[in-house]
């Protein structure tokens, strides 16, 4: 009985060997189709912060929080299984829905910059427009479900560059990799998101900080550049965050136009890359993306433009037409 009772647990060890290998291999999974995506994490965290400008102090963390909540929701319970589906059944179908989602990007990031040049212009086309797919009761609540709209085509292109980086397997060990990148990017996007929008009360804080020592001063002064920093700093984010979903987008389709367009165009442009590296050797690696993202933004503020009155005249148009008739 002994012997046997020995094997058992020699048995276990065994399988608990295995499994701890097979974690460690999805956890280095995880960690460097994560690294593929954070160029997307950066400007997802770039983004949110603008849908919690101009609100109350006290509803700013619950804001973030719906948002961090409806993030995870579009990743784990719709991306995911969509993700594993297509890339196993119609993997041929997942740029062109890529595509789609990267010119939402380019008409929400060329909304903003008109509203920003023409801001008549942009009130005008507002009006035009009734909430598609919403039905807010509240501005916070379409604020938050217009960031969650937002993450979705954000999410969606972090879980496509994460399956694109998963080497193949299992389709269990696929899932398991999506689902640790989606819920650590997630925790980390919105936990500096958090941090961001709470700095100016952190300011306050050590503004009041009423020690009378060399370092209470200090402390009081970094309250005070904290305070006075925060509305500037949101602001230069805000911007970031327009001219990312603009790049982003542009980038997507771009690709997207390199794959399924005429190989020239992609020739072209990687030949404009490597020609402006090419001037400065010591920095070719930032000079050639540099160029490329310029390229990709061009392209997405041109997409966003174009889509603009499409939308305005054609898609919301026919969207009120169609809600008149089922209501009717």
């Amino acid at each position: 009985m002994s012997v046997g009772l020995i094997g058992l647990l020699d048995d276990i060890a065994g399988i608990a060997k295995v499994a701890a290998a097979s974690l460690d291999d999805v956890a280095s999974q995880a960690a460097k189709a994560g690294t593929k995506a954070a160029g997307v994490v950066i400007d997802d965290a770039a983004v949110t912060p603008n849908y919690v400008i101009g609100f109350a102090s006290k509803r700013e963390l619950p804001i973030v929080g719906k948002i961090a909540v409806g993030s995870l929701r579009n990743k784990l319970l719709i991306l995911l299984p969509i993700a594993l589906l297509l890339g196993y059944f119609l993997p041929a179908a997942v740029t062109p829905l890529l595509m789609l989602g990267g010119a939402f990007l380019c008409y929400e990031g060329a909304e903003k910059v008109l509203e920003a040049v023409m801001p008549h212009h942009a009130h005008q086309h507002e009006a035009q427009l009734e909430p598609i797919a919403l039905n807010a009761q509240s501005v916070e609540d379409e604020k938050v479900a217009g960031a969650i709209k937002t993450d979705f085509i954000l999410s969606a292109e972090i879980m496509a560059i994460t399956l694109a980086a998963l080497p193949a397997g299992s389709i269990w060990t696929q899932a398991l990799v999506l689902a640790l990148v989606g819920l650590f990017i997630t925790v980390g996007v919105y936990g500096v998101v958090a941090l961001i929008v709470k700095a100016d009360d952190a300011g306050m804080a050590l503004a009041r900080f009423d020690g009378a020592s060399l370092a209470g001063g200090a402390i009081r002064l970094l309250g005070r550049a904290l305070v006075r920093g925060m509305p500037v700093f949101l602001a230069v984010l805000s911007t970031i965050g327009t001219a990312a979903m603009i790049w982003v987008g542009g980038g997507i389709i771009l690709h997207g136009i390199e794959k399924y367009g005429p190989p020239a165009i992609g020739h072209t442009v990687h030949a404009i890359t490597e020609a402006a590296a090419h001037l400065l050797p010591s920095v070719a690696g930032i000079v050639e993306w540099s160029v490329e993202a310029a390229i990709s933004g061009a392209l997405g503020l041109l997409v966003g433009a174009v889509a603009i009155p499409v939308v305005q005249y054609g898609l919301a148009p026919a969207w009120k037409r169609l809600r008149r008739s089922r209501s009717a």
